[in-house]
């Protein structure tokens, strides 16, 4: 295996489906410019004259657009940014963090992520869309779905204040579980 020696930038990108990481390495003398996301190599460009620029590749199962941005600061240092969507990466997870919620609980022995996008009530978990049930209920809504053996249930209740909108609160075998900061 080939060592990463020119390995300029890592980031970690909380979607639905999971966090990835993506790693970029970028040769400033051959030019070269690498994208590997999870692991896999996504993009390989040997010998570029141009060192600056932009490599485009997805992510994820939803095939979210990404971009690492390669501008040069001063003489032979150069900045590199990634974008999601098409806001930096700080911006797609402020937003994010408003578009979903996410919660990392232990079941029968396994980590488990379930990710509720609020837009559309899809609720996934370790990277799997889930099949869900909706249902009216006296103060909001219940979303039903299972995970193995456990039956879960995302609760949608109005707060009250317009400022904090619906409050979404996951069940599971009848116990709340908190929802985690990524």
């Amino acid at each position: 295996i080939e060592k990463m020696t020119d390995l300029v930038a890592v980031w970690e990108v909380a979607l639905s489906d999971g966090v990835h990481k993506i790693e970029f390495e970028h040769g400033t003398t051959s030019g070269k410019r690498v994208v590997y996301v999870d692991g896999k190599e996504q993009i390989r460009k040997e010998w570029m004259f141009k060192l600056v620029g932009k490599e485009t590749f997805t992510v994820g199962a939803a095939k979210t657009k990404a971009a690492i941005n390669i501008d040069a600061v001063s003489g032979f240092a150069y900045e590199y940014t990634l974008d999601i969507d098409g806001k930096s990466l700080k911006k797609y997870m402020e937003n994010r963090s408003k578009t979903t919620n996410t919660w990392i609980l232990s079941l029968d022995g396994t980590v488990c992520r379930v990710v509720l996008e609020k837009d559309t009530m899809d609720v996934w978990c370790n990277g799997k869309k889930l099949e869900t049930a909706g249902e009216f209920v006296e103060d909001g809504t219940e979303t039903h779905f299972s995970v193995g053996d456990h039956n879960c249930c995302i609760k949608a209740v109005s707060s009250g204040k317009r400022k904090e909108g619906i409050i979404h609160t996951l069940i599971v075998d009848d116990r709340e579980i908190p929802e985690a900061v990524e």
